[in-house]
């Protein structure tokens, strides 16, 4: 029987819960600092009003397919694009031009999603962590299910743009979360070359699945956004916070260099 990419995806960040444990004692052991931290965008610097389940089920029925946000739940975190790919292909029947609707159905999204993040808020406390990371020398990067466009958008409202060394959207890797390639970009780009360096922090369970398919030393969740602190504690995590504004405080006391 075929496997989709979704169930591949799934096998991937099964495999990547399953080495966590061993890969991040060989980091701990290594006691390198932390170089590199890398952060998700939505429901972790920005605030979560369930913008995106909402946008993204508006355009969907207005390409005609109907999808409950339950099944949209499942891909919080993931490409915004190959949402919409996924439930085209799972609902649209042979005879349609696939290709062309998932672009007509995501540019509509993308309209939806600048006009629901027109006054974007970041959350409580961000901005103060952000500033308090950079002021004691650590590499910032953003990784996002969204595309460059609507990235960018955003950090345009939140006057964001310069504040980190590297951001990385969805569009500009192969494969979205959890596949680890948006954290490896981001290594890329601030030229930090080893998993032992780098934490990555985020709120839902693709986040935490993609931080544990790259094997980097720090797998954070924050409950701030998408996803329960009890649904975030069944993925592969070092910590779970309650915001990305308590993370100066995590990084002094648990990973000190």
């Amino acid at each position: 029987m075929a496997i989709s990419r979704r169930q591949s995806l799934k096998a991937i960040a099964a495999a990547g819960a399953m080495r966590a444990v061993p890969v991040r004692a060989a980091a701990r052991a290594a006691a390198k600092p932390i170089r590199l931290i890398a952060l998700d965008i939505g429901g972790t610097l920005i605030q979560d009003h369930g913008e995106v389940p909402q946008c993204m089920q508006g355009a969907l029925a207005a390409g005609g397919i109907q999808v409950s946000f339950a099944e949209i739940a499942d891909w919080r975190g993931a490409s915004k694009r190959e949402m919409v790919r996924h439930f085209v292909a799972l609902r649209v029947k042979t005879g349609i031009d696939r290709g062309a609707l998932t672009t007509a159905i995501y540019k509509d999204f993308v309209a939806r999603a600048n006009a629901a993040y027109a006054d974007v808020q970041p959350i409580a406390g961000a901005k103060d962590a952000i500033g308090l990371l950079r002021s004691k020398g650590f590499l910032l990067a953003t990784t996002t299910g969204f595309d460059r466009q609507l990235n960018d958008f955003i950090f345009e409202r939140l006057a964001w743009r310069g504040l980190f060394d590297a951001t990385v959207a969805s569009d500009e890797v192969a494969d979205g979360r959890p596949a680890p390639y948006m954290l490896f970009h981001a290594m890329e780009l601030t030229r930090v070359n080893d998993v032992a360096e780098v934490i990555a922090v985020g709120d839902t369970p693709l986040d935490l699945q993609a931080a544990a398919n790259a094997g980097v030393r720090g797998m954070i969740g924050v409950y701030s956004g998408a996803a329960s602190e009890e649904r975030l504690r069944k993925e592969p995590h070092t910590h779970i916070l309650a915001s990305v504004a308590q993370l100066p405080a995590l990084l002094a006391a648990e990973f000190a260099n």
